[in-house]
């Protein structure tokens, strides 16, 4: 299997100046490089350079996959939107980490695969994928934050007595880009299934507009000045997001709220709810077997019926067909045969059939492809 690389950056805050281009150009002479974003693959070959350099430096969201089974996210947010220690009290394992920049907090999230990554898909339609789900975490929303703990503890990298973190709303139902997200980090469906039945439901509604309109009214002028500011200046990448957040008031879930479970726990949960599931599946399966061969079964039946009726002409019809020495000829004999013999089988008349497939079988002795198909599917 020949290798292959996907790096994809994004900008999303503040466009890449030329000088900024210039400076990853140096560094790659075949990349697709825009004021927003740097693409490139590679089947030989590397990118030469850190790619945690180039998001302390110049992106906000990276994406890479190896097809021997690595997939990498990177996510930089200001620390106005999350607070390093709050990424570090999630992100506390190998598959997800995160460290902060004078002005950024990183988030590096990982997913290894030893049996390589044969799956196929648009690689550049992935991260556009994902990038929503930062905005849903600059405006509070933590669950993609637990889905990287959420991670860590897949991977078996925490001890079985680890607590979780506070649990988030909505892990029941994730939005488009945290669902993105989690399959491209190859997140077990049964271990989040479990995690998420702590989760208490998203709220149904949005704001209205003058529910809005209302707490805007209330904003200090200042605080309005610095928004009108921020668009004015390019800098308004996140601002909805923050805007939302406070509206929202967000903060963390309480600690103390409801039962801490261990991540030991957590696994032994999701392994009972995967065999549980395995069994299920294992019943639909025999249900749908029992089914059609209930279904065959009948419509054989009414097969037999028919033939019982026109049995003479069958016998006939074996005759004509053999008559021709044709190959599928010599088939479709040997299947209305076999519906004869299970009729006499029915009819408890199966010596007559006998005696009668020992004289076509005399008959045609010196067809050998023929009295083949015959022995293959035992018509004695």
């Amino acid at each position: 299997m020949s290798e292959y690389q996907y790096y994809e950056f994004v900008a999303l805050d503040q466009a890449l100046t030329a000088k900024q281009q210039g400076e990853l150009r140096a560094v790659s002479t075949r990349g697709r490089i825009s004021s927003s974003s740097f693409v490139n693959d590679y089947q030989w070959g590397d990118l030469k350079t850190d790619p945690a350099k180039w998001m302390e430096r110049y992106f906000d969201a990276h994406l890479y996959l190896a097809n021997w089974g690595t997939r990498r996210i990177m996510l930089r947010l200001p620390k106005a939107t999350l607070a390093p220690e709050t990424a570090a009290r999630f992100c506390v394992g190998e598959s997800a980490g995160s460290w902060t920049t004078r002005t950024h907090v990183v988030l590096d999230l990982r997913s290894e695969d030893e049996d390589g990554d044969e799956e196929r898909w648009d690689e550049e339609s992935r991260l556009s994928a994902i990038i929503p789900a930062r905005a849903e975490l600059a405006a509070g929303d933590q669950r993609l934050l637990y889905l990287a703990w959420l991670l860590c503890v897949q991977n078996r990298e925490l001890a079985d007595d680890e607590p979780e973190p506070p649990v988030p709303a909505g892990l029941s139902r994730l939005s488009g880009s945290l669902q993105a997200l989690a399959d491209f980090l190859r997140l077990d469906a049964d271990l989040l299934g479990v995690a998420a039945a702590a989760s208490r439901p998203l709220p149904e509604k949005e704001p209205s507009a003058a529910v809005l309109r209302r707490w805007v009214k209330r904003l200090p002028e200042a605080d309005k000045d610095e928004v009108l500011l921020r668009v004015l200046r390019g800098d308004g990448g996140l601002l909805r997001s923050e805007l939302l957040r406070r509206f929202h008031g967000a903060t963390e879930e309480d600690p103390a709220a409801g039962t801490r479970r261990a991540a030991g726990d957590l696994l032994a949960a999701a392994e009972k709810r995967w065999a549980v599931r395995q069994q299920q599946i294992r019943e639909r399966e025999a249900a749908e077997r029992r089914r059609r061969e209930e279904t065959a079964a009948a419509a054989r039946e009414q097969r037999l019926d028919a033939l019982a009726r026109h049995l003479v002409q069958a016998w006939n019809q074996v005759d004509e067909l053999i008559a021709t020495k044709r190959p599928k000829d010599y088939d479709a004999a040997a299947t209305l045969l076999l519906d004869l013999q299970a009729l006499a089988v029915r009819e408890g008349e199966i010596f007559e059939f006998a005696e009668q497939m020992a004289r076509l079988r005399e008959r045609h002795a010196r067809k050998p492809s023929l009295i083949d198909r015959f022995d293959r599917v035992r018509l004695n």
